[in-house]
């Protein structure tokens, strides 16, 4: 049996995709079959398959690291025939097959059951960036920090997990501070909750190793002199989220917002994270994301259109999220 794919090869230094049928034989190993109906592009993606990045260790691949659907086959304990499931991270899209098909087989400890609240398409509106927002927004809780305790940042405002933490934020009762470089999106990040924004220039250059106290937390997905920035205008006993590199993995910055303010830095992994704090942050999407809002950040495309769209999202032009219908 064939289905269609999204395969991903290389030829000395460069990398391809092609749409094919790929055969069902050929899939890797596991212990669970998903009959996939969506899938989503998330930055990762844009790197994976445009080849701006070492996301993919070996060729040929199906990338996509997430993907949504319904279970056909399955000896694993737990997961039954006609589950709904979501797969965030694991080794998808980097040395197994992902979510860019129609079809998926993977290990059943990958798979999370997605909560009533959630379609598979809204389990792919979330997606990869917005079970880390979650993340993120539970790292902020862990510290200690309180919508009581004052403002929190977002950098990357526009991208999927921006919008997302975003709108959870908002919804917790927090206030909202949204770095964006495009201003003319100000009227849909306060359609997500936002109460202010802010140029990211104003956080993209070398700064001030310790500076005015600004923010009580941060979630940040750039990365370099912003999360540098961040982190030197952040208040006594703030917590920052920090889990993307847009801007650079280096960190230009001084231990003096650790030692003088005793700011907390946690970085957050999305991709290898235990099941336990998986399904925690799944059963809070559920409860603390309002379906009105997720929509608003969402669009949709086929398996034809990922290339296209992952170079517009590493030049930034695209917003929110987007999920591939697979079966488009």
């Amino acid at each position: 049996m064939t289905f269609k794919a999204l395969l991903a090869t290389k030829t000395g230094d460069s990398i391809s995709t092609s749409l094919v049928d790929f055969n069902e034989e050929d899939l890797m190993p596991g212990n669970v079959t998903v009959a996939v109906e969506y899938s989503t592009v998330n930055y990762k993606d844009a790197m994976a398959v445009t080849g701006r990045g070492p996301v993919i260790r070996q060729f040929p691949l199906i990338p996509g690291i997430d993907f949504a659907g319904i279970v056909e086959a399955s000896t694993y304990p737990g997961i039954a025939v006609g589950d709904r499931v979501v797969a965030n991270g694991w080794g998808l899209s980097q040395t197994h097959h992902g979510g860019f098909a129609q079809k998926a087989r993977v290990s059943g400890e990958w798979l999370v059951k997605i909560p009533e609240a959630f379609s598979t398409k809204d389990a792919m509106g979330i997606g990869t960036a917005g079970y880390t927002a979650m993340l993120s927004v539970l790292a902020l809780e862990h510290g200690g920090l309180t919508p009581e305790r004052g403002d929190i940042l977002v950098t990357g405002a526009n991208g999927g997990a921006g919008s997302v933490a975003i709108a959870l934020l908002a919804d917790l009762g927090y206030r909202v501070i949204a770095s964006t470089g495009r201003p003319e999106e100000a009227d849909y990040l306060r359609s997500l909750g936002a109460a202010e924004i802010i140029d990211r220039r104003t956080l993209s250059e070398a700064g001030a190793p310790i500076t005015k106290e600004r923010w009580a937390g941060a979630i940040d997905s750039v990365g370099s002199h912003t999360l540098a920035n961040v982190l030197a205008q952040t208040r006594y006993r703030g917590v920052v989220a920090a889990f993307g590199l847009a801007q650079g993995a280096d960190l230009p910055a001084s231990v003096l917002p650790f030692i003088l303010r005793n700011v907390i830095l946690a970085g957050i992994d999305s991709v290898n994270a235990p099941q336990d704090i998986r399904l925690q942050a799944w059963a809070r999407l559920a409860r603390d994301l309002g379906l009105d809002k997720l929509a608003r950040t969402t669009q949709v495309v086929g398996l034809a259109e990922v290339p296209g769209i992952s170079a517009r999202i590493l030049e930034g032009k695209v917003r929110g999220r987007t999920v591939v219908d697979v079966n488009a």
